[in-house]
């Protein structure tokens, strides 16, 4: 059986505590939580506005999680340097702009290649794993490939966002497709953002993807569930 890896996000547990500017709800016990009930890495987005994620919790995630951490972050000078000095596992590059609600699109890798290879190096030096969260797009995908990192993130959110059953097929084939040519490219193919409980299941059975970064569904269905049965509920869609 094919085992597709799970990474969730705890972002939206570090909302909720900031709306209070406390110390509860703690996003590293949530993470320690997800550990204990089948995910397979943590993500989290260390944002230059703070909204969510604190430097201090992705310190205490590294010194206490058993699971791989996965820092999501622009090219911020002040946050590579962070990433830079802490090692997380992975760090996935994400455009970032403050007046969104969440991450829109992928990284426009075609834009930003100069920079982007200047800060690769420099992560590739201290050992720690890239990836960069892009859009299903064959020149950002060839572009990544010149950078050369070999693991992606597709975007998936025009296939989340697509209510018409004929525009939903139209972004999955479009998923498809791009995630063929990424394996055969030798990428290590990931993918994410708007994917829930009831549109993961096409995405999942892609066969060249090995791993899913899901968090406002779980964090969701938490709600109602508690936050380990919607960590194992989304583990037994992803079989």
């Amino acid at each position: 059986m094919r085992k597709i890896r799970l990474g969730v996000n705890i972002d939206h547990v570090a909302t909720v505590r900031e709306a209070r500017k406390g110390f509860y709800p703690d996003p590293v016990a949530a993470a320690k939580l997800c550990e204990t009930s089948g995910a397979d890495s943590i993500v989290c987005h260390l944002r230059e506005d703070r909204r969510h994620i604190q430097e201090s919790d992705v310190k205490k995630l590294l010194e206490t999680l058993r699971l791989p951490l996965n820092l999501e972050m622009s090219m911020a000078p002040s946050i590579v340097r962070i990433a830079l000095r802490l090692r997380p596992w992975r760090i996935t590059l994400v455009p970032e702009k403050r007046e969104e609600l969440t991450t829109e699109g992928g990284l426009n890798v075609l834009s930003h290649q100069k920079k982007l290879r200047t800060l690769i190096g420099d992560f590739r030096e201290k050992g720690i794993g890239i990836s960069l969260f892009i859009d299903p797009d064959e020149k950002q995908l060839e572009a990544s490939y010149r950078m050369g990192v070999r693991t992606i993130e597709f975007h998936t959110g025009s296939y989340a966002g697509a209510a018409a059953s004929p525009a939903k097929k139209r972004e999955l084939n479009i998923l498809k497709r791009l995630c063929r040519m990424a394996k055969a490219m030798h990428f290590e193919v990931a993918a994410g953002h708007g994917l829930n409980y009831e549109n993961v299941r096409p995405i999942a059975e892609i066969p060249e993807i090995e791993e899913l970064n899901i968090g406002h569904a779980i964090a969701s269905e938490a709600i109602f569930t508690g936050l380990g049965e919607a960590v194992r509920r989304m583990k037994r869609l992803l079989r």
